[in-house]
């Protein structure tokens, strides 16, 4: 039972990490686009 238990909290433990690196990407990839938006306002 507690192999189990380890495993489900070992489970537990990557997939929040997981989630936290994707958000990161979300983001960064958010700000790219913005970057490239204000860049192609200022250059009409």
């Amino acid at each position: 039972m507690s192999r189990y238990l380890a495993s489900a909290l070992a489970l537990l433990a990557v997939t929040l990490a997981a989630c936290n690196t994707i958000a990161g990407a979300g983001e960064d990839l958010s700000k790219g686009g913005q970057a490239i938006t204000n860049s192609a306002e200022k250059a009409k």
